[in-house]
């Protein structure tokens, strides 16, 4: 089925058509459509009531407003006509009247079979029909003539540029074997470039060249690749590609056309979207056409129409956590309509990449993908960014000897995310209330594993083991050594600076103050232990190239 129908009221016709009507009824469905297709004005609007009636002989209710660009139902309706007659499948020997394939109209007008597929895309109407068992396009003699009467100019031009002498092929051929020996360049930039020299379409060039080189294999000018190319050096195509290779030098270096590395690169591209876990809420809204302009709006303000006032945010917090509460909270109104949003954008994505086939991916639609998952994420951010708050204010009832406010918040904040992607907004909860709940399940079930893991593991000398190798000496080598290193370091504290030499002082219990922990010097600076112990590491480093400088034997740095 065609992806690229520009009027979602008749994508959803068709795919409602598929599913109810009878195979009789399609069939004269499709009649009904191309001879509305015939009549359509592309300058003029169609209301999908009418269009809806004079296809299926119904009238459409939900959607009576809808008004439709006649040229996006022209080409909506040629889709329309090609997509019905693939699930009717008619036998050609049982058409109403002459059929001809597209190597027949090729034939017929002496031109190439992908300038009939371009005629195709503007205008000419085909239908599937089932020939020798397998369904192929096929053209009614009154589509194909009603087509040549409105293109006369374009079905004159395009025979005229296929008529080419022998003398011409021959300079054609000569010309590009020319060019291939000195240049190195693809088979479409020298058919370009012939074609600007000889005033002739690079169709024409292109097609005449593949047609010598299919029927003189031993002496083709662009003779073929060898062979297909694994995944691994599809991999490095689309690598060099992302880091800026062009895709004419990587054309270049794989040999192959330019064309063949777009579908490489849309390959791997649509390959990696499909691996992307893709996850929403399913509202019956998101099929009602008319619904979707509502659904996209811009968030709604406050009823009273005034900006939300600002809160204060607690003292003693961290500069990067006072400033969630500068991000306003949403009202129940606009939390629904951002989840309504998110889900939907996410419904729309999951659409297009449950019909993508990355052997076959075009860039428009893997453009589409993106961009719709893109927007989903940016909602999902401003709702998890109104929410943050929530989790700073569970964690601060939560922290106690043994929990870390920073780690709590950061844990707080993992189950704030889960809690997005899961909440159903359509039962009406307030997500606060879902969120709040999800938060403290999670420090249920994580505080008491923490605790257990301390008291099972712990031993009272943790952060020695976690910042220092195991270097298997006695208990009087350790002292030793220990001493020696005090007495080195205390030489060299004034080359740190002062958080550095703050927190070497506490570590080894220098200048007569007590020995600390890492998550004791944490609180009291304000960071994290992770990040005291970056900084032991940091300064240790410093101790250890000091060391070096001077020729000191520092063992335990």
């Amino acid at each position: 089925m065609s992806q690229s129908y520009r009027l979602p009221a008749l994508r959803q016709l068709m795919d409602q058509q598929t599913r109810t009507s009878t195979r009789e009824r399609r069939l004269e469905q499709l009649d009904r459509a191309e001879r509305l297709l015939a009549e359509l004005d592309p300058e003029k609007e169609y209301p999908f009531e009418y269009l809806c009636y004079r296809i299926t002989g119904y009238r459409a209710d939900s959607t009576s407003l809808l008004v439709l660009p006649g040229r996006d139902a022209r080409h909506d309706l040629r889709l329309y006509v090609e997509d019905l007659s693939r699930t009717v499948a008619l036998p050609i020997e049982e058409a109403p009247e002459p059929v001809l394939t597209v190597e027949e109209v090729s034939r017929r007008y002496q031109v190439s079979t992908r300038t009939v597929n371009r005629w195709r895309r503007q205008g000419l109407v085909g239908r599937h029909f089932r020939v020798d068992g397998r369904l192929k396009v096929g053209f009614l003699e009154s589509s194909l003539a009603r087509f040549v009467s409105e293109h006369r100019e374009q079905v004159d031009r395009g025979t005229r540029f296929s008529q080419l002498s022998e003398a011409e092929r021959e300079g054609i051929i000569r010309r590009a074997r020319r060019m291939a020996a000195v240049r190195q360049a693809s088979a479409a930039e020298i058919a370009r470039r012939i074609a600007r020299k000889m005033s002739r379409s690079p169709e024409t060039i292109r097609m005449t060249l593949k047609t010598y080189d299919r029927d003189h294999p031993d002496r083709a000018i662009f003779p073929p690749s060898t062979g297909p190319l694994d995944e691994e050096a599809k991999a490095q195509i689309y690598r060099k590609y992302r880091t800026g290779t062009s895709a004419e030098v990587l054309a270049k270096q794989y040999g192959r056309t330019r064309s063949s590395i777009y579908r490489i690169l849309n390959e791997l591209r649509a390959t990696r979207l499909l691996e992307t876990k893709l996850e929403y809420m399913y509202h019956p809204s998101f099929d009602d056409p008319a619904s979707s302009a509502e659904i996209l709006a811009e968030t709604p303000l406050p009823p009273d129409g005034r900006a939300p006032r600002k809160v204060k945010a607690p003292k003693g917090l961290p500069p990067y956590l006072a400033s969630l509460y500068e991000v306003p909270l949403l009202t129940r109104e606009q939390e629904a309509h951002l989840f309504r949003k998110m889900n939907f954008l996410k419904y729309k994505a999951h659409l297009l990449r449950d019909r993508l086939d990355p052997t076959k991916a075009k860039t428009s639609e893997l453009d589409e993908i993106e961009r719709l998952q893109e927007e989903a994420l940016a909602v999902k951010n401003q709702i998890i960014r109104a929410n943050l708050r929530l989790v700073v204010s569970i964690a601060k009832r939560h922290v106690g000897p043994s929990n870390n406010f920073f780690e709590l918040v950061s844990d707080g904040n993992m189950s704030l995310i889960r809690a997005v992607e899961k909440f159903d907004y359509a039962r009406g909860n307030k997500f606060s209330t879902y969120a709040s709940w999800a938060i403290m399940k999670n420090f249920a079930r994580t505080i008491p594993e923490e605790n257990y893991r301390r008291d099972r593991f712990v031993t009272g000398h943790e952060e020695m083991f976690e910042s220092a190798a195991d270097s298997r000496i006695d208990e009087h080598e350790y002292e030793t050594a220990h001493r020696r290193n005090v007495e080195a370091v205390q030489g060299m504290l004034g080359r740190l600076d002062d958080r550095e030499r703050r927190i070497m002082i506490s570590r080894y219990g220098l200048d007569g103050s007590r020995e600390m922990t890492l998550e004791q010097l944490g609180k009291e600076l304000g960071i994290t232990k992770e990040r005291v112990r970056q900084i032991e590491s940091r300064a240790q480093e410093k101790l250890r190239r000091i060391a070096v400088e001077e020729r000191m034997d520092l063992p335990m740095f």
